[in-house]
């Protein structure tokens, strides 16, 4: 008998061996979410459903059809997805599909909010009107579509370039994904609350309309003001000053690298739609 074939060894062979599927089933939905391919993937769940539920009532016909879908679908997914399928490959010849680096994440994450920081304070000085939004877990593809693609590294230049007046890219929001400028002048949902104030212009509403819709954190730069505002959750934060700026944004996106606000700060931030202001667009 060989070692694999002792009863105690087999069994924890099987039990390694669905335990290293569901993980590489979770990693590929991991790098799917928050794209059209997660629809896909619902799909084809739909029609294997079928394909069951049509087999056990003895549907012949809807069987049939089922599985011309699943034979003819996997070879259609091929050719529709071979961008996506050979980023796939490449990384995984880098050895970075199954890996993860949180120190190199937390880093990551800081830097781009020191960028959105330092952009934000240069624009707000100036009264230049900006409109940025970061993903978080809910996927923004949909609104990416709408604008410029970029892809390119946050960098506080780059986003004072963007929103510069009559510039090509300025009119709209900027979407930043996985730690990079995914699009520019893009289109955001505006919110329809009745409880908005009057004084709040379009890039405030279409800042509390995607955090209505997503779980981003948004943040806008009044135009007629210089007012510093960010929105999560559908809440509004208005006329921060920076140092309550990055401390509400690094506790939003790196809350890893600092302590939480104090209840205090907190308290402060959720009034602060309440408060009448000034007009700020």
């Amino acid at each position: 008998m060989s070692f694999g074939e002792l009863p105690i060894v087999s069994y924890l062979l099987k039990v390694v061996d669905i335990l290293v599927v569901w993980y590489v089933i979770y990693k590929l939905i991991m790098m799917i979410r928050g794209t059209k391919a997660i629809q896909l993937l619902k799909g084809i769940f739909l029609i294997i459903l079928v394909r069951f539920v049509s087999n056990y009532l003895g549907l012949t016909t809807l069987q049939w059809l089922m599985d011309q879908a699943i034979i003819w679908g996997f070879l259609a997914i091929i050719i529709i997805f071979q961008p996506e399928l050979r980023r796939a490959l490449e990384q995984l010849g880098r050895g970075r599909l199954f890996t993860r680096n949180t120190v190199n994440e937390d880093e990551e994450r800081m830097r781009m909010v020191e960028a959105i920081v330092k952009a934000t304070e240069y624009m707000a000085k100036r009264r230049i009107g900006a409109l940025i939004s970061i993903e978080r877990e809910t996927g923004m593809n949909d609104y990416i579509e709408t604008g410029i693609m970029l892809n390119a590294h946050v960098s506080s230049e780059l986003l004072i370039n963007i929103f510069i007046p009559n510039t090509p890219l300025h009119d709209g929001a900027v979407i930043i994904q996985k730690n990079q400028i995914a699009a520019a002048a893009c289109y955001l949902p505006l919110s329809e609350s009745p409880f908005i104030s009057k004084e709040l212009g379009t890039r405030h509403r279409a800042a509390l309309g995607i955090s209505e819709v997503t779980d981003s954190v948004t943040v806008v730069v009044s135009e007629e003001t210089g007012a510093v505002s960010l929105t999560k959750n559908g809440e509004l934060h208005r006329d921060l000053t920076i140092d309550e700026f990055r401390e509400l944004l690094t506790g939003e996106l790196a809350p890893a690298t600092k302590a939480p606000a104090s209840s205090r700060w907190q308290g402060s931030v959720k009034s602060s739609m309440k408060t009448p202001h000034r007009s700020s667009h």
